[in-house]
């Protein structure tokens, strides 16, 4: 059916939700309620049913299951690292540094760990949840002893996760753009996606822009407030806040009479981080039929695999390993792993609850429709010139209504590709504003699950993140959509 306007209402309504009462999960399971009264025709009974079936109906997908386990298995990781006191040896080097710089220049060791944080979010470009999640892992301890506010960390390992991924996309998301771009009839798609990136104004501004606010300490907005909170109270968190992770993660008393040794958290988490392309390529190898080499069907393999098949790999093993590598060391045995598994589990099923409720409502949205209204909407009335703008602003819309930037490029790029070839509009231009706005919207939004995982990882309160965040989204939106009126006009 043809909901209309009606399809675009359930998300808009939970997200307006979640930022003005900040009860998330309430937002999210009113807004996948009544997306399903619409579809029932205003039956309340039916509909009421048939939204408990469409929770029950996200464990259908073997990709989000493989997702909400491992956000559920993170938090076992997690309380391995504080227990051996991986964390507090890390940040000792750490804080080797930062006092080798404090004797140069007073007042400097805010920045260098901030720069550190984004530089190690880039570099993970390899998955971008696994990028959140260890910038938030590594680095809240030093923010909270430097008194920087939480919700800066989020906003790092948000801006340099996606943002990365997609500007070097040799990884699960290059893989999945170029099958998209495969199936709208685009002769080497590979050469056109690396084309686009020069074009993908949002995330270089997004990376650029946290530079920027490092260095200059210039922060605007929310940020700011929250800046000014911790630097006169020593509060990280504002009153109030719920953080999404639990103070059993982020405070667990570590074992006592062992070293504080770095390599007890950098060994799993390197780990974690190199299994990802080996996933990649293990689920992909039998995906790939021509080859010229190995390298290239390693390559191939790399591109074809199941991104959350390899984050779940990745995280168990990486567990199995500190298992091991800790038994070894005599800092654990047999029946403390397994409880600090089951604990840290435990403490992650909040997040994985919101994970559901996240994948719950894509689910809804897509059956309502509510890309293809918004897309459908607007492509009668376009023209060349305003069209690069227009599709970044629509495909942003659609993604922040979704919580998916995935499933936004599945939407508007057989939309916009078309449009772009009827209208003889700049292609690759086109391309690159569709791709960039998935990855704004994606960020914008309350029920995008790097969101979600960026606040979890950064033990923030999730809706204050997405506020402190979220001017300096449109700031970047805004400069992105004036740079794209601009090339459409000089290229069309």
């Amino acid at each position: 059916m043809d909901y209309g306007f009606l399809s675009i209402l359930p998300p808009v309504i939970a997200i307006i939700l979640a930022l003005r009462t900040k009860q998330v999960y309430v937002s999210l399971l009113f807004g996948i309620w009544f997306a399903w009264i619409i579809m029932n025709d205003w039956n309340f009974l039916t509909g009421t049913i048939a939204a408990i079936e469409a929770l029950v109906n996200v464990f259908k997908s073997e990709g989000n299951t493989r997702t909400i386990m491992f956000s559920a298995m993170v938090g076992a990781l997690l309380l391995f690292i504080q227990y051996s006191r991986g964390i507090e040896g890390f940040v000792n080097r750490i804080n080797r540094i930062i006092d080798h710089f404090e004797k140069k220049q007073s007042g400097y060791s805010r920045v260098i760990v901030q720069l550190l944080a984004h530089l190690t979010g880039l570099i993970l470009f390899v998955e971008s949840s696994i990028s959140s999640l260890t910038v938030g892992t590594i680095y809240r301890p030093l923010f909270d002893k430097l008194k920087i506010p939480r919700e800066k960390l989020a906003y790092i390992a948000d801006s340099s996760s996606a943002p990365s991924s997609i500007l070097i996309p040799f990884n699960a998301w290059g893989a999945f753009i170029m099958g998209l771009l495969l199936t709208q009839n685009i002769e080497r798609p590979f050469s056109v996606m690396i084309s686009s990136i020069g074009y993908n104004f949002y995330p270089i501004i997004a990376v650029i822009m946290v530079f920027v606010l490092i260095l200059t300490k210039k922060d605007f907005g929310p940020m700011a407030k929250a800046e000014k909170r911790t630097k006169e109270t020593g509060k990280l968190l504002n009153d109030g806040a719920k953080p999404m992770i639990s103070d059993t993660i982020t405070s667990f008393e570590p074992k006592e009479g062992i070293k504080a040794k770095a390599y007890n958290m950098i060994v799993p988490l390197a780990v974690m981080v190199l299994m990802m392309p080996i996933n990649l390529a293990y689920t992909g190898w039998n995906n790939v039929e021509n080859y010229t080499s190995f390298s290239d069907h390693v390559f191939q393999a790399i591109g074809n695999g199941s991104g959350s098949s390899a984050v779940l790999y990745a995280v168990i093993t990486s567990i199995l390993v500190a298992m091991a590598f800790y038994r070894v060391q005599g800092i654990m045995k047999m029946k403390e792993a397994i409880d600090l598994t089951l604990k840290g589990i435990s403490e992650l099923m909040p997040l994985a609850l919101l994970m559901m409720l996240a994948f719950a409502i894509s689910d809804a949205c897509n059956q309502l429709g509510t890309g293809e209204f918004v897309a459908n909407w607007s492509k009668d009335w376009l023209s060349p010139q305003l069209l690069p703008a227009l599709v970044f602003a629509i495909s942003a819309f659609i993604a922040f209504s979704t919580g998916t930037s995935w499933g936004t490029f599945a939407i508007m790029l057989a939309i916009s590709i078309p449009m772009a070839e009827v209208q003889n509009s700049d292609v690759v231009l086109v391309i690159a504003a569709t791709l960039g706005g998935g990855v704004f919207g994606d960020h914008c939004s309350p029920i995008s699950d790097t969101t979600i995982i960026s606040s979890m990882a950064s033990a923030s309160d999730h809706i204050d993140h997405v506020k402190t965040q979220l001017p300096y989204a449109l700031v970047g939106g805004a400069l992105t959509i004036l740079l794209y009126l601009i090339m459409g006009f000089a290229l069309n």
